[in-house]
């Protein structure tokens, strides 16, 4: 769906952008930055396309939404310190095994 497009939608709902973007507890610049794109995610057009054509059959979505328990988009690059994509983070360069006691290297092949 493009931007005006859905744009019409989230109008037909009876929802300024801003209003949209909180009651799906989303970053409202997020959804602005869509305009550049003039493209918007399926879900968001889906989204936007049923609360339109909820409104048009008198259907209280406010009241359907208020019903479900929806988590705010956590923003990106609010990862945890030491972590990346939820994955923990190894290191960059391995270090090489300290030296046994007798002077040689761990697991050290030197045969040639």
């Amino acid at each position: 769906m493009n931007y005006d497009e859905f744009q019409r939608h989230v109008g037909k709902a009876g929802l300024t952008l801003k209003a949209f973007a909180g009651l799906v507890r989303m970053n409202r610049i997020s959804l602005s930055n869509l305009a550049k794109k003039g493209e918007v995610p399926t879900h968001l057009a889906i989204i936007a396309a049923l609360l339109g054509e909820m409104a048009d059959k008198g259907i209280d979505y406010r009241e359907v939404l208020s019903r479900i328990d929806i988590a705010p988009k956590k923003p990106r690059g609010a990862g945890k310190g030491g972590k990346f994509g939820g994955d923990k983070q190894e290191e960059l360069f391995v270090r090489p095994p300290k030296p046994s006691p007798s002077g040689s290297a761990a697991g050290s092949e030197e045969t040639r």
